[in-house]
C-alpha cells in the first residue's frame, strides 16, 4: 500500500509542476518583454507600498498568507513566470487598496 501512496505523491508533484509551467509564460496579449516589465512594476509597487506598511492591509489579521503569496509571485517574476505572478500581485495590491499600475 505504501507504493501506491508514494506513487500518488509523485503524480501530484508532477501535476503541480505541469500547472506551473503552463502558467509561466506571459499573459495573453503581452509579449515576454512587456510582461517582464509589468511584473517588475507590480513588484516595485508591492514592495514600496504594501511590504513597507503603507498599504491598507484590511481583511487579513496577520497578512502571513498574503505576504507569502506576494513574495512567491515576486520570485516568479524574477524567474520569468509572469503569467502566474501578475494576477497575484494585482490582487494583493487591490486587497491593500493600492492602485494597480496600468499595463
Amino acid at each position: 500500500m505504501r507504493m501506491i501512496q508514494f506513487g500518488g505523491l509523485v503524480l501530484v508533484a508532477l501535476l503541480a509542476a505541469a500547472c506551473t509551467q503552463t502558467a509561466g509564460g506571459p499573459p495573453p496579449g503581452m509579449t515576454a518583454a512587456q510582461a517582464a516589465a509589468y511584473c517588475t512594476k507590480l513588484s516595485w509597487a508591492y514592495g514600496e507600498y504594501v511590504a513597507s506598511g503603507m498599504g491598507d492591509s484590511a481583511g487579513d489579521n496577520d497578512n502571513t498568507d498574503a505576504d507569502i503569496n506576494a513574495r512567491l509571485a515576486i520570485a516568479q517574476c524574477h524567474e520569468g513566470q509572469t503569467g502566474a505572478a501578475i494576477p497575484v500581485l494585482q490582487q494583493e495590491l487591490r486587497r491593500n487598496k493600492v492602485p494597480v499600475p496600468p499595463v
